[in-house]
């Protein structure tokens, strides 16, 4: 049983009631009358435990947008009249926190809920508890019950705008422009007409031979590369630049270069890992890569401990056996640099590293107008000189160092990573 706040009303008129009577019966019969309505009101209500509840609508929704729930109630009994709260968690963002809702008898109801996300990951559904209110609107009856749902928050793709831009980029190096010339991880494409400029190392003399003209050779980048992208959730990654810890800005880049590299033909591959491997997303099938992705970081946090480079290195040695593209996402930090264990993935593989750059260091550096001022200036200089001491190492080994802010990091990465397939070096 359930009281409303009109039943509270008249209880507190009533006592108001009593309190001005003369009469010791009045008291019996205001309580009289009071719990007479209140037990009628129950009786009357609408059952709530044959009605039969299920759930529908999205089930993946990104980082600052609205999801939509639909909540059907299937009523075999008498019509109801009454009240329903789905019960979310804080940071779902369920609105509207309470519905009226009538459902006639043998009838249906649907009811719509939008959730909007304040952090990545899993949002479970709670119970649903529905009131059901008796004619008088006294009392009524009430029932909660568990309809199971989930709505996995996935990260932003705020990096999205940049996606046109770079396809044609791609189109521009895959099909307009042919090289003459092959590189390392390029294949053979097209016979063409020489022209002025062009590499006579790659004319073609049986061709020329038999077409009387002479023809030169083009290349393509090759396709079906891998590409194994590294995330180190260790604590550096929890630090915040511009108002997003450095993980998220590392998910950024991730996505766009996962649709790039789909759309180049490209096999993509992701390990997240600190102390422990985290989630690891193998081979997916090239139309669904970027959905497989996403969601294997959806509940990626970062872990408050030093990475593990034996860790990481040795997951990455263990899968890619052959030469591939393997994208390092961390920070140029000396205290934690994984640069003496990725010194073999280095010699083995392509390596390029992705850090994210402050933007609020080079502010702070170049500041001089008191003494406080000063000395945060020598800090910030000695902080970036110390990146620049590790992306110097990480160059002498091989490695292509792309050290951004977050808002540039995932187009950074995407240009170095057409260069590298523009050069053949993939």
């Amino acid at each position: 049983m359930a009281l409303t706040g009109r039943a509270a009303t008249l209880a507190l008129l009533g006592a108001l009631a009593i309190a001005t009577a003369r009469f010791e019966i009045i008291v019996v019969i205001v309580d009289g009358l009071l719990i007479t309505a209140i037990a009628a009101d129950v009786l009357l209500a609408a059952p709530v435990r044959s009605l039969r509840l299920s759930r529908g609508g999205d089930t993946r929704v990104r980082l600052g947008e609205t999801a939509t729930i639909t909540l059907t109630i299937l009523n075999p009994g008498r019509a109801l009249a009454g009240q329903v709260r789905d019960a979310w968690p804080p940071s779902a963002g369920a609105e509207p926190a309470r519905m009226d809702v009538t459902v006639p008898s043998g009838g249906q109801a649907s009811l719509s809920l939008s959730l909007t996300p304040a952090r990545r990951g899993d949002c479970v559904a709670d119970r649903v508890t529905i009131r059901s209110v008796g004619p008088l609107g006294l009392a009524g009856r009430q029932r909660s019950v568990r309809v199971p749902w989930t709505v996995r928050a996935l990260p932003p793709f705020r990096s999205r705008r940049h996606l046109p831009g770079k396809l044609a980029q791609l189109r521009e190096l895959d099909g307009q422009h042919r090289a003459v010339r092959p590189g390392q991880g390029s294949e053979f494409d097209s016979l063409r007409e020489y022209v002025i400029g062009d590499d006579v190392r790659s004319i073609d003399w049986r061709s020329t031979a038999r077409r009387h003209e002479v023809l030169v050779r083009t290349w393509r980048p090759e396709r079906d590369r891998r590409i194994v992208m590294v995330l180190d959730t260790g604590r550096t990654s929890a630090g915040r630049v511009a108002g997003y810890p450095r993980l998220d800005a590392a998910m950024d880049a991730v996505q766009l270069l996962t649709a790039l590299a789909s759309r180049a033909g490209d096999r993509v591959d992701l390990i997240a890992a600190d102390r422990v491997l985290r989630t690891r997303v193998l081979a997916p099938p090239r139309n669904s890569a970027l959905a497989s992705v996403t969601d294997a970081m959806a509940s990626l946090e970062p872990e408050l401990t030093e990475s593990d480079g034996r860790l990481l290195a040795s997951t990455v040695l263990t899968h890619a056996r052959r030469r591939c593209l393997v994208v390092l996402f961390t920070d140029l930090n000396a205290s934690v640099s994984l640069l003496p264990e990725f010194h073999m993935v280095a010699a083995r593989h392509e390596l390029l590293v992705g850090a994210v750059a402050d933007p609020a260091v080079a502010t702070l550096a170049a500041a001089r107008s008191d003494a406080a001022s000063v000395y945060g200036a020598a800090a910030a200089s000695r902080a970036r000189l110390e990146r620049e001491r590790v992306a110097g190492e990480l160059v002498r080994l091989g490695a292509t160092v792309v050290d951004a802010p977050p808002e540039s990091l995932p187009s950074a990465l995407a240009d170095a990573y057409l260069s590298l397939k523009g050069a053949g070096r993939l």
